[in-house]
C-alpha cells in the first residue's frame, strides 16, 4: 500500500478525543485486520510499523480504513444482484449506516 495521505498536511482529531500513538496503533492494526477479511493480504510498511516508514499511526488507521471502504464497495459490487441493489446498498443504505454512526 503506498498511499498514506501525504497530500495533507496535518491530520486533526476531532474536538475531544485526542488518542495517543498507542491508541491510534491499536487502530490501524484492527482496521487492516478488517479489511484482510475482505481481500488479499495487507502488508506492513516496514517491520515496526508505523514509525520505520515515516508516517504516524493515526496516518496508518486513517489509509487502512480507506482501504477498507474500497474493498466494502469493491464487493457491494461485485455480489449484487443488480445494479439498483448495488447503488442502493452503496448510496442510500450506507448513508443511512453512516448517519446512525454520527448519531
Amino acid at each position: 500500500m503506498d498511499p498514506h495521505g501525504d497530500h495533507m498536511l496535518s491530520w486533526p482529531a476531532p474536538p475531544g478525543e485526542e488518542r495517543s500513538d498507542e491508541q491510534w496503533t491499536a487502530i490501524a492494526g484492527q482496521v487492516r485486520h478488517a479489511a484482510n477479511k475482505l481481500g488479499q493480504p495487507l502488508p506492513l510498511c516496514l517491520p515496526g510499523e508505523p514509525r520505520q516508514c515515516g508516517r504516524s499511526a493515526q496516518q496508518h488507521a486513517l489509509a487502512w480504513a480507506a482501504e477498507l471502504k474500497a474493498r466494502a464497495h469493491h464487493l457491494i459490487e461485485g455480489y449484487a444482484p443488480s445494479a439498483e441493489a448495488a447503488s442502493y446498498a452503496a448510496g442510500t443504505l450506507f448513508k443511512e449506516r453512516l448517519g446512525a454512526l454520527r448519531g
